[in-house]
């Protein structure tokens, strides 16, 4: 039985994970999703990315968990990367869900092109960045597996983002421990990235790290959550 701490990417809370979660515990093991700083309904345009990493170990350390798995989706994957480096042995494994680790200093807006972030500051309100249409959504992420049902869930329950999060640089330190277990769970595109060679996921696509992959879309906690709990068990065996 692993217990799995479930971080979810942006405008999402820890609700987006609930198929996902009675998964796992159908498999055995105990899912504990966790809603960041900001995405719980209640806006806080202060929140940064500092904030999401002390959530992930306030969370970890009021609980008292203990060799568990620390598992981040898309831009949940980068304060992942911060709190694993800070949960010292707490932390048995890292996984990302198509997602990968930045490197200290690295901010979520370098991912992307300089007018893509350009045309995200344009959408900021009072400090927030709502969710984009799905068309937009669609020229950098797959849709793929995502039903009607499934994409008027997230327009319904998604809340705007905190941008400050997007543009701070990840802290130091950002290295994992030797002993954490490493893992990606690779959906379509960036399952093409890996095995295209990208430099920048070299590190990430040979051991110590396993590799999963999934054939679904950027979300599959929605489009195939059975699969995805599957995947995370398969990572951290």
């Amino acid at each position: 039985m692993t217990t799995f701490v479930l971080v979810p990417g942006a405008w999402l809370g820890g609700w987006a994970w609930a198929g996902t979660a009675e998964a796992l515990r159908a498999q055995g093991h105990d899912p504990r999703p966790l809603t960041l700083t900001g995405l719980d309904g209640t806006p806080a345009p202060e929140a940064d990315l500092a904030t999401h990493i002390k959530d992930i170990v306030a969370f970890a350390e009021q609980q008292d968990l203990r060799e568990f798995a620390l598992v981040g989706h898309s831009y949940g994957g980068i304060p992942v990367t911060g709190a694993a480096a800070r949960l010292g042995d707490r932390l048995a494994h890292v996984v990302y869900v198509d997602s990968a680790p930045l490197t200290e200093g690295m901010r979520m807006l370098d991912l992307m092109p300089p007018e893509a972030a350009e045309q995200l500051r344009s959408q900021i309100t009072d400090g927030l960045l709502p969710m984009p249409p799905f068309e937009v959504l669609a020229q950098s992420s797959s849709l793929a597996g995502l039903t009607e049902d499934h994409r008027e869930l997230m327009r319904t329950r998604a809340v705007p983002h905190p941008f400050d999060s997007y543009e701070q640089p990840l802290p130091g330190p950002a290295e994992l421990a030797p002993h954490v277990g490493r893992a990606i769970v690779a959906c379509h595109d960036f399952s093409t990235m890996l095995d295209a060679g990208v430099p920048a996921l070299a590190s990430v696509n040979r051991p110590p790290w396993r590799r999963v992959d999934l054939a679904t879309g950027h979300w599959p906690m929605f489009s195939e959550p059975a699969a995805l709990a599957a995947a995370l068990a398969t990572a951290t065996a």
